[in-house]
């Protein structure tokens, strides 16, 4: 069963994590396979949960593109260099295929061979060197051992085509030399006493037990086959190692790692039909036929507490969406056919995560039941938010009888684990909890920061002022406001970049709106500041 990724959007939070553990949990639960993923760093007030919890924190996930390994290329099809090259050719005859990969004792890749390179071999009938084994002889001669004192053969051919009286007188035989020979006794034994490097006896051909001794003292390998003369020197080049064909060690390959996208414009230069595929440590793992491409397998995933193409993982577009959880407006993502979309209006994903477990009537265990917890007081501010609903508050009060917590001090304590200012730049303030929106090809930007003591912001105003200026410029954002929420005095403090004054202005009604202006009532952006600014970008 292949693996599905459940995560949540690119800035993550407390509900976008702990829904992630939630709805991994108890997919695994029903049988399915599933591992919860982050699209980015932990932010304090989530890793206070996890801590508390007892939680692992999801691992993080890059991408999600097309990779060779989503491909059904070939696996596994490759031949050692000391294969002949018989075999190498068998293979592509029986895979179908015009090349095939070759690799050391050791798996390492070491060149491509392809059939043009084999009919070189094959016309080339003039080739009289043999570098192989006696192995490989055997097996493309379909030969019999009579006598194997080396297990490399290494030599020259010479065919015993002349009378035996012509051939005695004239042909000096050395002992590098592979004679291929009939039933001519007076030959074989020429050459067992010149100790030649291997006989191969054409024909079945009968051969003196005094002609295999002679063989054995002076080194000599024999072997029989049934194959005509005619047919051994058609055949005896085959038995080559593989490897002697090898010209370039460094042909294009890609490692399985690689994009799909990537090889796709690569090939569109190149225009080849086989492409090795290796490991990072170049160990060869098969070929790629270039229509191989059409068949692949996405990877699966599941979305939670998001619905933006922009807010998701990269190469969303190329993955298999099986599923949405969510809270928010319906955004940009489209699917290829139908999914199960669960949208609810309430407080936080969490919150339709445990009516999940609900529905399918499924335990939840003290941990996951924190996890969902966290994340429903994280997104409704501990029940305070308008967003807030009934649901949201019957959530919580089961979810901290399971866990045994007072939500209220517990929320208190997440909150305030969140706020903390220490070690954090203006950068960090900003993407804390940061989202983007597009409306008719516009984009504009809000990020949410809670705090109870929003003078250690505003001491640095002008900075915080300039960094804003900054991302919308080098963006092409048309507004870029960070609210800084004080739940205690239950509003926020807005500062925009300098551009985007007249839209805070509209949006609120406000005129000469001044930087760290606070708004009352103005704590849930989805509730309190996006619908306020969206319509501006919609006229």
């Amino acid at each position: 069963m292949s693996k599905t990724y459940i995560f949540g959007h690119k800035k993550p939070d407390t509900d976008s994590v702990m829904s992630a553990i939630g709805l991994s949990y108890l997919k695994n639960k029903l049988g399915d396979n599933t591992v919860p993923r982050v699209l980015g760093d932990i932010n304090k007030e989530t890793q206070y949960a996890l801590n508390y919890f007892n939680l692992t924190p999801p691992e993080y996930l890059n991408d999600v593109k097309l990779q060779l390994k989503d491909i059904d290329y070939h696996k596994n099809f490759l031949i050692k260099e000391t294969d002949s090259i018989y075999n190498g050719y068998q293979k592509m005859l029986e895979g179908g295929l015009t090349g095939i990969p070759v690799v050391d004792n050791k798996g390492y890749f070491s060149g491509l061979i392809t059939i043009k390179d084999l009919s070189h071999v094959i016309v080339n009938e003039n080739a009289d060197d043999i570098y192989t084994s006696y192995d490989n002889l055997l097996h493309v001669l379909k030969g019999e051992e009579i006598v194997r004192i080396d297990n490399e053969i290494i030599g020259k051919i010479l065919v015993a085509a002349y009378r035996s009286t012509t051939f005695l007188q004239n042909i000096d035989l050395k002992k590098d030399m592979i004679l291929i020979v009939g039933d001519r006794h007076s030959i074989i034994e020429y050459a067992v006493n010149s100790s030649v490097k291997l006989i191969i006896l054409s024909g079945d051909s009968e051969i003196k037990n005094e002609h295999i001794e002679i063989a054995k003292r002076n080194g000599v390998n024999i072997i029989r086959t049934p194959y005509t003369t005619y047919h051994i020197t058609r055949l005896v080049n085959l038995t080559n190692y593989i490897k002697t064909m090898v010209r370039s060690y460094n042909p294009t390959k890609f490692e399985n790692t690689e994009f799909v996208a990537n090889v796709i414009d690569i090939n569109n230069r190149l225009k080849h039909t086989n492409y090795p595929i290796v490991d990072r440590k170049n160990k060869c793992l098969g070929l790629l036929k270039i229509t191989d491409l059409s068949e692949k397998h996405p990877k699966n995933v599941i979305l939670v507490d998001h619905n933006e193409k922009l807010q998701s993982v990269e190469g969303i577009e190329e993955a298999n969406i099986l599923e949405i959880i969510d809270h928010h407006n319906l955004g940009s993502i489209t699917t290829t056919s139908p999914i199960n979309f669960r949208n609810m209006a309430v407080g936080s994903t969490c919150t339709i995560v445990y009516t999940l477990f609900k529905e399918r009537k499924i335990e939840i265990p003290r941990e996951i039941a924190g996890a969902l917890l966290s994340g429903i007081l994280s997104d409704t501010l501990i029940l305070k938010s308008p967003t807030a609903t009934s649901k949201d508050i019957e959530a919580v009060n089961e979810l901290a009888t399971i866990t045994k917590e007072d939500y209220k001090q517990y929320g208190m304590n997440l909150l305030k684990a969140g706020t903390s200012l220490v070690g954090m730049s203006k950068e960090d303030v900003l993407y804390n909890d940061f989202k983007i929106y597009t409306v008719n090809d516009k984009n504009f930007a809000i990020g949410q920061f809670f705090t109870m003591n929003f003078e250690e912001i505003e001491k640095d105003l002008d900075e915080y002022i300039h960094v804003l200026d900054e991302v919308s410029e080098a963006n092409n954002y048309s507004l870029v406001a960070l609210f800084v929420t004080d739940i205690i005095k239950n509003g926020s403090y807005v500062i925009f970049n300098t551009k985007g004054r007249d839209i805070i202005e509209v949006a609120y009604n406000l005129a000469n709106i001044p930087q760290g202006y606070f708004i009352v009532g103005c704590v849930s952006r989805k509730k309190h500041v996006v619908p306020m600014i969206m319509p501006i970008f919609e006229n």
